[in-house]
This record gives structure tokens, C-alpha cells and sequence, in this order.
């Protein structure tokens, strides 16, 4: 399959489906098995290249990156081309028998500060930044495109090289850090519903009640848990529910395991690298999607660029 041309990709496509399949046949997992460390060994990171995707790329390249979009949607071609203007790297591996398709994509940001409203920096009318004053790089976006490779670790070694190529390119660069989502939080707290209680004290409780709230019963408090966001329009109780909702994401992402690594999927990938949880940032992401999965909260992960494993 190697030498036939769209071999890789088709066994790549094969697995994909066959892991839709599994969990109603176990039968399947010995297939599994045997063509996750057949693609695991053609994928090594060795065989891979590095790439910049710029706005002059290949149209069927950029439509790509507009497909396998997975963190923030990219809504037009304004979008993707802000996403690629010169204050914005975007970097891709690529396999040599998939030389049209993304494995993995990183969307950069150069500042001079690090990010904490997303909104801010997918604003297609903000100004350019001047990257000869940016010392940040932000990583706002990772996307991994290929259901079949799931297992085939190589998202590490594409912030590694990235790292390299930013410093190289920008030496002013001190700090690299991620604005990153917290898709489990929600989820996560439906599921422990005492860990709210716990994290609102009795001074949230005192200011709580001053807006007419007096338990967890009360409505809006009572859709906090389902995703409910029409508190976000109300800058007092939004201003109320800072602290304990910061308070419970931070439990979450420092303290909610299962075994031994972090619950959250995205918290689990970075801390793994060699991150470390930075700042938390509130109503960082007003989407409907940012509101619904964390309640807006987004996270700074920071790396010691020496330290990335």
C-alpha cells in the first residue's frame, strides 16, 4: 500500500471507518491493532514535513484548512485570509504519499501580549500587529484532520518544530503560550453538580442574593449546568459568577483526573508536552460554543520552549 498511489490514504480512510464500527464489534480490534502500528510506523515523525500555509498556497489547500477546522470555525474566505495575514503563521505536517492533506495544522498568533479574549483575535477589522514588536506567540488552534491516525502521536513534535521556526524568524520571541478552549468543563460539572455548590462561598452566596438568587434552584443559576447562557447578558450576574466559575475550572483542570492524567482532553495533550497552566481567562470566548462547553473560559497554557517533549 505504500507504493500504490492513494494507498496510505486509503488505509488511513479504512481505519476511520473501522473505528466507527468498534465499539459494536469488539472482533475488529485485532484489525485495529495491527493497522494502527502499520500507520504508526509509516507516520513516523521522521518521514514527515513541515510546512507554511500562507494565503498563497494552493486553493485546494486552503479549502482543506477550512474543512478540518476544528477548535474556531472559519467562517468566510475574510476569515481564513485575516487567519494568514502577516501578523499570523500557520504551519502543517504533511506525509509524502498525502502531499494534499494536512495531518495536522498550528494557527499562530504574534503579539506583543498574551492573548485572553479570542474574539479579539479572530476580528477580521482589528489592525495588524507589528510583528517587529511581537516577543508572544499564541497558539490558538490546533487541528488534527485524520480520524484514522487517531493514536499516531505527533501533535508534540509539530509545536517543537513550530517553536524552532518562530524563534528563528523572530527572535524577539520570549513567550509562547496557547489561548485555549476547555471543551470538557461544562460536561464535566453536569456530572458533579456538588462541584458548583462547593466552589460559590458564602461571599458569592452574599452578593448572589443581592441580585435575587438565593439557591442553586433559582433561575439562571439552575441552567448553569446544561449550558445555559443567558447569564452572559447580564453583565451584574456575569460580574457575580466570575469567581466561582473561575474557581471550578481551575479544580477542573489542575485536580479532575482520570487515572492518572488530566479529564480534560485539551488539558491532557498540553500539560503531557510539558505546559503548565498559566491564567485563566473569563468570557474569553463569547460564542455560542465557547458559552456552552466552559461557560466563555478559556486557558493560557505556557511553555518553556527547552521543556517541550
Amino acid at each position: 500500500f505504500n507504493a500504490i498511489p492513494q494507498g496510505v490514504k486509503f488505509l488511513v480512510d479504512l481505519r476511520a471507518d473501522l473505528l466507527r464500527f468498534l465499539p459494536e464489534d469488539p472482533l475488529l480490534k485485532p484489525l485495529d491493532r495491527e493497522l494502527e502500528a502499520r500507520l504508526t510506523a509509516w507516520f513516523d515523525v521522521g518521514f514527515l514535513e513541515l510546512q507554511r500555509i500562507t494565503w498563497g498556497s494552493p486553493a485546494a489547500l486552503l479549502e482543506k484548512l477550512v474543512q478540518y477546522e476544528a477548535v474556531h470555525e472559519i467562517r468566510s474566505w475574510d476569515d481564513l485570509k485575516n487567519r494568514l495575514d502577516s501578523d499570523r503563521r500557520c504551519y502543517a505536517f504533511f506525509h509524502p504519499r498525502m502531499p494534499l492533506e494536512p495531518l495536522i495544522f498550528v494557527q499562530v498568533a504574534l503579539l506583543e501580549n498574551m492573548a485572553d479574549d479570542v474574539q479579539r483575535l479572530l476580528d477580521i477589522e482589528a489592525p495588524l500587529a507589528d510583528v517587529g514588536k511581537a516577543t508572544t506567540a499564541i497558539f490558538y488552534s490546533i487541528s488534527a484532520t485524520q480520524a484514522g491516525l487517531r493514536g499516531v502521536s505527533f501533535g508534540n513534535f509539530l509545536l517543537k518544530r513550530v517553536v524552532d521556526d518562530l524563534k528563528r524568524d523572530f527572535p524577539r520571541l520570549r513567550t509562547f503560550a496557547t489561548l485555549s478552549p476547555i471543551p470538557g468543563l461544562v460536561r464535566w460539572a453536569e456530572r458533579n453538580p456538588e462541584e458548583l455548590a462547593e466552589a460559590i462561598t458564602p461571599a458569592d452566596w452574599k452578593r448572589l442574593r443581592t441580585l435575587g438568587l438565593a439557591d442553586l434552584d433559582a433561575a439562571p443559576l439552575a441552567g448553569l449546568l446544561g449550558g445555559d447562557s443567558s447569564w452572559s447578558g447580564d453583565p451584574a450576574l456575569a460580574d457575580a459568577l466570575r469567581d466561582p466559575l473561575l474557581r471550578l475550572t481551575a479544580r477542573y483542570l489542575l485536580e479532575a483526573r482520570r487515572g492518572d492524567r488530566p479529564v480534560d482532553s485539551v488539558a491532557r495533550f498540553h500539560l503531557g508536552n510539558g505546559a503548565r497552566v498559566e491564567r485563566l481567562n473569563w468570557l474569553a470566548d463569547t460564542s455560542t460554543k465557547g458559552l456552552r462547553q466552559s461557560w466563555g473560559v478559556m486557558v493560557n497554557y505556557l511553555y518553556d520552549p527547552d521543556s517541550i517533549e
